[in-house]
């Protein structure tokens, strides 16, 4: 009995087990496919609520577009009809000037409603703009759908939310008084509609001009909402604060004849500059009529003080002023050591070529000496062994090929590395001739820098602004660099800035505008001087050299040696300011 047993109670368990387990397999596969087939249902329920969601979609995707002032997506999703009505450019250019006359600078939209039984999707929109604020209103997209999908239906009043169909947009304009421009000191420089102020003629140099707008500012003053007729900075500390003195405009927006929003014009908030007319009255006394240009500038700080003449708008051959960059690289990479030293010599010779030492003098011996009285000899020969491409990146560093701080001003430049050219150019360029230009403001800041012990400052005509510094040289090398500079006023080329108790650093440029090379008078045989009217005049200098002040540069035009003409200006500035 027990054996007969065992059998059937063995199959009485095993069947449900085995049941159970093809129910839980079946299950199984299934599932996915109830999942899915239950997605299906929910999608078509969406798909057959009337087709919303797609002209929702299409309506979100339009919005989404014009935040992004993508106007090409936009218009791709158009109707067909539409886009045989109006091209991709009109309809950009439609979108562009309502931002212009809105002087939009962004929108938000938010989400679309279901479409209306006319089809149209309500997108409540927040538009912010610089004269109006933020305005807040519905577009009211008509979109439509077929097999394809669903598509606007575009019509003009689109352009800006809160229009209806027929109206445009415009704007009425009223702008505030101009403010005023203070010296450092607060004295008026300028004010009022005349533009007229307290400091005298020695600050015309640097106020500048306020007239009407030229075409490239056009853009510029639309973003701003600024009537293109208004007067605006055009030079200058007027250029520079242009945005603070114009203030805001205000004014009124209209759909058609209906007021959008109106606001009043809000006037600028007077500023105050860095300017120190009595360094400003020195500088215009030192350029004395001269073409050319002087910047002078607190090392510290980087505000300028003084720009007279051409001192940032006009760059012209440096010269050796140059020198003080090529000295710097050199030092940095280890292309000379402070203990070396080279012959006495009147010129080097590179690629075949002989590059004479000013007015064929001899000159060479240590670093220190060669440097203090500017020796060609040396230092051509340094450049072209340091190579193109480390002199253009230390020239770079000091701010060479930048878009410079102030409104207006030009840029220093010098050529990319790999057109410069063999090492005679090289040795030209690290000279300060061949296609290198700048201005004395970038040479005002170079002086600062190595006043600093290589701190760069930025220049700023704002007074009191936080300084903005940046290291780029070596303190070490910034140092040794500051030496060589004390050298050349104390026993070099630049002997005749020297100031009773002041310890003055700088370096002198002569920089060839024609070949100086003397020649012989061919009836007389005698060696003829070369006309000053050659060469530029530089002198770029700081003082006192433990607590430096002043950051001076000075470049004359067609005026000689920058030793004989530029250094004794710069020392009437420097007198005037330590």
């Amino acid at each position: 009995m027990p054996t007969s047993t065992r059998p059937a109670a063995s199959r009485t368990v095993l069947r449900p087990a085995r049941a159970r387990k093809r129910r839980r397999v079946v299950w199984i596969r299934l599932a996915p496919l109830l999942i899915a087939a239950g997605l299906a249902f929910v999608a078509g329920l969406a798909v057959g609520a009337g087709g919303e969601d797609a002209r929702r979609a299409a309506a979100r995707d339009f919005t989404a577009a014009w935040q992004r002032g993508d106007y090409g997506a936009m218009y791709g999703l158009l109707t067909p009809a539409a886009r045989r009505e109006v091209t991709l450019e009109r309809f950009a250019g439609a979108y562009r000037r309502a931002a212009a006359v809105s002087t939009l600078s962004g929108i938000t939209p938010g989400r679309p409603a279901d479409p209306d039984a006319d089809g149209v999707v309500r997108v409540p929109t927040t538009v912010r703009t610089r004269v109006f604020g933020t305005l807040s209103s519905d577009v009211a997209l008509p979109v439509v759908d077929d097999e394809e999908g669903a598509w606007v239906r575009w019509e003009p009043h689109l352009v800006f939310p809160g229009l209806r169909e027929g109206e445009k947009l415009r704007r009425s304009t009223r702008v505030a008084q101009r403010a005023a421009l203070q010296a450092g000191d607060g004295t008026v420089l300028a004010e009022g509609a005349a533009r007229t102020g307290a400091a005298g003629p020695a600050a015309a140099d640097i106020v500048g001009t306020v007239g009407e707008a030229p075409p490239e500012r056009a853009a510029e003053l639309r973003r701003r909402g600024i009537p293109l007729d208004t007067p605006v900075g055009l030079s200058g500390l007027e250029r520079e604060f242009d945005v603070d003195l114009a203030g805001r405009p205000g004014g009124r927006l209209r759909a058609g004849d209906r007021v959008l929003a109106s606001v009043e014009p809000v006037k600028g908030a007077d500023v105050r500059t860095s300017i120190d007319l009595d360094l400003q009255a020195a500088a215009v006394t030192a350029l004395a009529g001269r073409y050319g240009g002087i910047a002078v500038m607190r090392p510290g700080s980087g505000e300028v003080l003084a720009l007279a003449g051409i001192a940032y708008s006009a760059p012209q051959p440096p010269g050796s002023v140059f020198k003080i960059i090529t000295l710097t690289g050199a030092l940095e990479n280890g292309t000379v050591k402070p203990s070396d030293s080279w012959p006495v010599q009147q010129a080097a010779v590179l690629e075949g070529v002989e590059l004479e030492n000013a007015n064929g003098e001899f000159c060479g011996g240590s670093l220190r000496n060669s440097f203090a009285h500017s020796c060609n000899s040396v230092f051509a020969p340094v450049g072209a062994e340091l190579g193109a491409d480390k002199l253009v990146a230390e020239a770079e560093k000091f701010g060479f090929n930048e878009t410079p701080s102030l409104a207006g001003a030009q840029p220093s430049t010098i050529p990319p590395a790999g057109e410069i050219g063999d090492d005679l150019a090289v040795g030209s360029t690290a000279i300060g001739q061949g296609r290198v230009l700048a201005t004395p403001l970038e040479f005002a800041t170079i002086a600062a820098t190595i006043a600093e012990r290589g701190m760069r400052p930025e220049p700023t005509l704002r007074k009191g602004a936080a300084p903005r510094r940046e290291r780029i040289v070596r303190e070490d090398v910034a140092r040794t660099v500051g030496r060589y500079m004390r050298a050349v006023v104390t026993s070099g080329t630049g002997t005749a800035a020297a100031l009773p108790g002041v310890k003055v650093a700088g370096k002198t440029g002569t920089a060839e505008l024609r070949d100086t090379t003397p020649e012989p008078d061919p009836v007389t045989g005698e060696v003829v001087p070369s006309d000053a009217s050659d060469t530029n005049a530089w002198f770029a200098a700081y003082a006192p050299v433990r607590n430096p002040k002043l950051a001076v540069a000075v470049m004359l035009v067609g005026a000689g040696a920058g030793g004989a003409t530029a250094a004794p200006a710069a020392r009437v500035v420097l007198d005037a300011g330590t």
